[in-house]
């Protein structure tokens, strides 16, 4: 596994990637929320956000297939969410309004993301103030996904090792046995780093 398969591309040199933190975040913020507040008679204005978006990506030089790979990820859930449109009134053109939402808004954070790297973040949400419980938790999130990630490779690949079967019900059910040791690793790890956290004088 590659440790910065989360944030590839967010040391680049471009000049999105030379920006502030912190105006980069205000500025995704700014488009999430407006998003959210966008009144459905003005659907058309939102192609204003989209060409802006489209540019900054341009600029970035964040590769266009990275950036879509990782938006279709969650246009699944994205569609899940819209479908409950369908069944008021107007739900063709209120669920395609919704999509186009939150795909934009997921595009400024996939943006936000792949430009700036995660520890500025952070500073920027303890210049704010933010509760620092919450900033060391995403942290701590952040930098353990990585080994919880790797963990799984790696019993994906022993159990492949040990699997000459081509079946899919064979891999399914080997798939549902890996997620659930993953989760018993998982938590036994978090209980041992708790406990190492806790003797060195942590609360």
């Amino acid at each position: 596994m590659h440790a910065d398969f989360l944030d590839r591309y967010s040391r680049l040199h471009s000049p999105v990637h030379r920006l502030p933190a912190g105006m980069k975040l205000s500025i995704a913020l700014v488009l999430v929320v407006g998003m959210a507040l966008w009144p459905p008679a003005w659907a058309l204005w939102l192609t204003g956000p989209a060409v802006f978006l489209l540019v900054v990506t341009a600029i970035s030089g964040v590769p266009w297939r990275y950036v879509l790979g990782r938006l279709l990820i969650m246009e699944p859930f994205v569609a899940a969410v819209a479908l409950l449109a369908l069944f008021g009134p107007g739900g063709w053109r209120l669920f395609v309004l919704l999509v186009a939402r939150c795909s934009l808004c997921l595009l400024a954070m996939i943006l936000l993301a792949s430009t700036t790297p995660f520890g500025e973040l952070l500073e920027v949400l303890r210049k704010l103030h933010v509760p620092g419980l919450l900033v060391t938790t995403l942290a701590l999130m952040y930098r353990y996904l990585f080994v919880l990630v790797d963990e799984s490779q790696r019993m994906r690949r022993a159990r492949a090792s040990r699997t000459f079967v081509s079946d899919r019900r064979r891999t399914w059910r080997g798939l549902a046995a890996v997620v659930g040791q993953l989760f018993v690793r998982a938590s036994v790890r978090a209980e041992r780093v708790y406990a190492a956290m806790c003797a060195r004088g942590g609360r």
